[in-house]
C-alpha cells in the first residue's frame, strides 16, 4: 500500500514519476487566467489565521460544507473564525473522492509544512501549526507567490477599472513577477439586466468621455478602454458566456436596442441576443487588431438558488452548468470573425463535460498557418478540475487536436494557495502519459516526453501569450 499523499502522489509507473520529477516539478508557473486582486499583492497582503486566508471567498469550499449540512452561520456569517476552519475541518471528512480533499493536504504540506490529516480531532493542532506559520514575515500574498515560482499572473479586471494597482506592480522594479490585467467585459454584455447595464455604460461613457448613444459609440468607448489596458501590458481578454447565441442584427437594429435598454424597457430574446452576437464579433475583431487572446468560458448556470443570491450575493456557490446545445451557434460566431481574417487567438473552455468533443472538434475548424493551435481547447474548468475532468478534457484534445499544443493549466481562483492546482494537474498530467508508455502505446522517449511535459506546464503558454515579462523565471533544480 502507498502512503497517503507521499512524493510519488497520483504517479502510477516509473515513466510517471520520471516525467513528473525530472521535468514538470521544475517548471515555473504561468498563471494566464485568475480571479486574484491585484491590489492584495502590490500591497503584500498578510493574514490574520488560516480561515481569512482559506474560507475567505472560497465557494468551492462553502457548497461544500453546506452538502455536510453546515449552517451557514459558519460558513458565510459570523461566526468566529476558529469556529468555521472546525466546521471546515469536519467538512474534510466526508469529502473522499472530491479534489478538495486533495487539494487542501497539498496546501498544507507545500505552504505550511503540516502532513497530518485535516479532520476534527487534529483541528485544534492544525489551526495552531498553521498561524503560527502566517505570521512569519515571508508568509503574504508575494511571499506565496514566490515559493509557487510564478512568473506570470494574469487577473481579470473590468472594462473601467482604472488598473492603479497594476501600474505600481509594473513599476516597483524590486518585484519580480508580472501581473497584467484581462479585458472581462461581462457588465457590457449584460444588457438583459437594462436598467444596471445603463448605469454601467454611462460610467463607461464618463471614463471614456465619449457619450454613448448608439451602438457603434458603445464599441468606440469600449475600445478606447481596450487601447488603455493595452498601454498597461493587457494581451488577454475573457468572456463568461452563458449561454452562446447567434443572431444577426443590422446597426439600425442595434441602435434600437440600446436605446430601449437606455430607456429600462424589456428586450426580447431575440434582441437580446442580436446584441451579443454583434457584440462579440465587434470584441473579437477589436482583440484581434490588438494580438490579443480571446477567452470563452462556456456554459455557467449562476445563481440558480435566488434564496442564497438574495441574502449573500454572486460567486458563493450556489452555480451550476448549462446543457443546451452550443455547437451551431459557437461555430458560426467563430466562422464569422474568420471569414474576414479577424479572429484571434481564442480558447474554448467549457463548463458542462458532455460539450468536451463539440469544443475540441470546434477548436480544431479555425486553425491558422504560422500559429500553433491558434484556438485552444482550454483547460478543464471549475466543475470538471478534478482527476477524471482533467484526464477527459486532455484525452479529448489528444484525439481531437494536438494535445502536445495545449497551453495547460490556470487557477482561476482567488486564493494565494491555490498554485498547488498546478501541482495536482502536472501529476496527472505525467501519470497518463506514463500509463500510455508502459502499456506500449507510445515509444519510451524519455527526453521527447520531457520535454512535451514541460511544453504543456510552461512553455506552450509562454509562446502562445508571447507576454512582455518582467523577467524569465529559470526552472527549479
Amino acid at each position: 500500500m502507498k502512503a497517503f499523499m507521499d512524493k510519488d502522489f497520483l504517479l502510477e509507473t516509473k515513466t510517471a514519476r520520471t516525467l513528473y520529477h525530472d521535468f514538470a516539478a521544475r517548471m515555473p508557473i504561468f498563471d494566464y487566467h485568475c480571479h486574484l486582486d491585484p491590489s492584495e499583492i502590490y500591497e503584500n497582503k498578510t493574514y490574520k489565521n488560516i480561515t481569512e486566508l482559506w474560507l475567505g471567498g472560497d465557494h468551492y469550499k462553502w457548497r461544500a460544507m453546506r452538502a455536510n449540512g453546515v449552517e451557514e452561520y459558519y460558513i458565510t456569517g459570523d461566526a468566529d473564525d476558529y469556529e468555521k476552519f472546525v466546521k471546515w475541518a469536519e467538512t474534510i471528512e466526508k469529502l473522499i473522492g472530491n479534489p478538495l480533499y486533495h487539494w487542501t493536504h497539498l496546501e498544507l504540506k507545500q505552504y505550511f509544512q503540516v502532513e497530518t490529516i485535516l479532520k476534527r480531532s487534529t483541528a485544534k493542532q492544525i489551526w495552531d501549526a498553521c498561524n503560527k506559520i502566517i505570521q512569519e514575515p515571508n508568509f503574504s500574498a508575494r511571499g506565496l507567490i514566490k515559493q509557487s515560482n510564478v512568473v506570470l499572473i494574469g487577473t481579470t479586471d473590468d472594462p473601467i477599472d482604472d488598473l492603479r494597482y497594476h501600474k505600481l506592480l509594473q513599476e516597483d522594479q524590486d518585484y519580480g513577477t508580472t501581473v497584467l490585467p484581462t479585458f472581462r467585459p461581462d457588465m457590457i454584455m449584460a444588457i438583459h439586466h437594462s436598467q444596471s447595464w445603463a448605469e454601467y455604460v454611462g460610467k463607461l461613457g464618463q471614463v471614456t468621455g465619449i457619450e454613448i448613444t448608439g451602438f457603434d459609440k458603445l464599441m468606440e468607448a469600449t475600445e478606447k478602454r481596450m487601447d488603455y489596458f493595452s498601454e498597461m501590458g493587457c494581451k488577454l481578454s475573457d468572456h463568461s458566456i452563458e449561454p452562446i447565441v447567434y443572431e444577426p442584427a443590422t446597426i439600425q437594429e442595434l441602435d434600437a436596442i440600446v436605446s430601449k435598454a437606455f430607456d429600462n424597457e424589456p428586450l426580447s430574446e431575440k434582441e437580446n441576443n442580436q446584441f451579443l452576437t454583434s457584440l462579440l464579433i465587434c470584441l473579437g475583431k477589436a482583440y484581434h487588431k490588438r494580438g490579443w487572446v480571446m477567452q470563452y468560458h462556456l456554459g455557467a448556470l449562476r445563481n440558480v438558488n435566488s434564496r442564497i443570491y438574495r441574502a449573500i450575493g454572486p460567486n458563493v456557490g450556489v452555480d451550476s452548468f448549462r446543457d443546451g446545445a452550443i455547437a451551431e451557434p459557437l461555430s458560426k460566431l467563430l466562422d464569422e470573425m474568420d471569414q474576414m481574417q479577424q479572429l484571434p487567438k481564442t480558447i474554448l473552455y467549457g463548463l458542462n463535460s458532455k460539450d468536451n468533443e463539440v469544443l475540441a472538434a470546434i477548436a480544431g475548424n479555425f486553425q491558422e498557418g504560422g500559429i500553433p493551435s491558434k484556438v485552444q481547447f482550454g483547460s478543464a474548468w471549475w466543475f470538471n478540475d478534478h482527476i477524471d475532468g482533467m484526464v477527459a478534457q486532455m484525452k479529448v484534445l489528444g484525439n481531437l487536436g494536438l494535445l502536445s499544443r495545449f497551453v495547460g493549466m490556470l487557477t482561476d481562483s482567488r486564493s494565494f494557495l491555490s498554485y498547488s492546482r498546478h501541482e495536482y494537474f502536472r501529476r496527472i498530467l505525467c501519470n497518463m502519459l506514463g500509463q500510455w508508455v508502459e502499456n506500449g502505446e507510445y515509444p519510451d522517449d524519455i527526453e521527447w516526453l520531457g520535454q512535451i511535459v514541460e511544453d504543456i506546464s510552461y512553455h506552450n503558454a509562454e509562446g502562445y501569450f508571447d507576454f512582455n515579462l518582467k523577467q524569465s523565471r529559470v526552472p527549479l533544480t
